[in-house]
């Protein structure tokens, strides 16, 4: 891990596809760095999976009280990963005051952090348009379903590969295709295709750039 200069004030958005890596590097980064991370898809999982318990049954009102409730460590659940909750998060994340209401959360640990990362869609578009460096990860399907299929097991142990395929292919073309905040590269992004690199390959690939953009904005570490 290395110490960062304390004057030093970075703020990194990771977008991309699902199961692209985004959440591996970006907790990467965080852990060498010294970077708070935050995963915004864990916040619509959370907001699916209270939905879920409440019977499907939501609102304006209930989303804000929802979205008011979570923690840091609320977010840390083996159960948000089930395919129904990812099917959901997706369908939610279509509502302008779902976005709206979550977005707050977001914003508040932006500005609360010296260093920090957030992962998800539209974070450089939309979020963090402002960032000091924009990432964008993409991988092939066949290559991310397998390693998703490890983490859907965890809650449902009969998953087939092909099940995974299917719903990660659907959770891609929810955000794409969505009319509000769809998920996009901005142009100032950098890209990281995962496809055929190992991790520590994706590891030492972010190392560089988040040390070079730190460097050319600081001069130093």
């Amino acid at each position: 891990m290395i110490k960062l200069n304390k004057k030093i004030k970075f703020h990194i958005a990771a977008d991309g596809t699902s199961a692209s890596g985004k959440t591996t590097g970006g907790k990467y980064i965080s852990n060498y760095f010294g970077f708070k991370f935050l995963s915004s898809g864990a916040l619509y999982r959370y907001c699916a999976l209270k939905i879920l318990k409440n019977n499907k049954k939501y609102n304006v009102e209930f989303v804000k009280k929802v979205a008011d409730s979570i923690t840091m460590n609320s977010l840390n659940h083996n159960q948000l990963y089930d395919p129904k909750i990812t099917q959901l998060s997706s369908i939610i994340a279509k509502k302008a005051y779902v976005r709206k209401a979550l977005k707050k959360f977001q914003t508040n640990f932006i500005k609360n952090s010296r260093l920090a990362i957030i992962e998800g869609r539209d974070i450089g578009s939309k979020v963090m348009p402002k960032a000091d460096l924009k990432l964008y990860f993409k991988c092939s399907i066949k290559e991310k379903a397998k390693r998703r299929l490890k983490e859907f097991k965890r809650v449902n142990k009969n998953i087939t590969l092909k099940q995974v395929e299917k719903a990660l292919i659907q959770r891609d073309g929810y955000d794409t295709n969505r009319k509000i905040s769809p998920l996009i590269k901005t142009k100032n992004a950098v890209l990281v295709d995962t496809t055929k690199l190992t991790l520590r390959e994706m590891e030492l690939k972010l190392l560089n750039i988040v040390k070079n953009s730190i460097i050319n904005k600081y001069g130093n570490l």
